[in-house]
């Protein structure tokens, strides 16, 4: 039971996966930060509101409906998407591109591999070239016989 938990601790999307937790939320800070210090108050200002959560609030009754802060959610995730794409899968992706070509270069193209028909063939094709084997079939057969 010890060296299952082992295995599944020392696997390596296990520890990516703890990396991306951390790395995540000190983007979600970042982010947050961003979101509210600076796209909320510019959008705020554009709506006459101190916020997005104060712009765009429709009042039914006794309920509110606040479509501001919606909108400030889908920008907070937009701004959150953008930076993990171009800070890092844009990047390894270029970095994953330039190793893989460069191993390529380095290597010549690899060619099929053997099937047993091809391998079948080619030792059909040696025993033909050896002729008669002695003792084989045919092997001490004369003509008259």
């Amino acid at each position: 039971m010890i060296k299952g938990f082992k295995e599944f601790i020392m696997r390596g999307n296990v520890i990516d996966l703890a990396v991306a937790v951390v790395i995540g939320a000190a983007f979600t800070a970042v982010v947050t930060s961003i979101v509210e210090n600076l796209i909320n108050p510019l959008l705020g200002f554009l709506f006459k509101a101190d916020s997005l959560d104060n712009a765009l609030v429709w009042t039914v009754g006794e309920a509110q409906f606040k479509f501001g802060a919606i909108i400030g959610a889908i920008i907070s995730f937009l701004a959150v998407a953008a930076v993990v794409y171009f800070v890092f899968v844009m990047p390894m992706n270029h970095f994953k591109e330039r190793a893989e070509a460069k191993r390529k270069a380095g290597q010549p193209d690899p060619e099929e591999p053997e099937t047993e028909l091809t391998v079948l063939a080619q030792i059909r094709d040696l025993l033909a070239e050896q002729g008669p084997v002695a003792g084989g079939p045919g092997a001490g057969r004369h003509a008259g016989d």
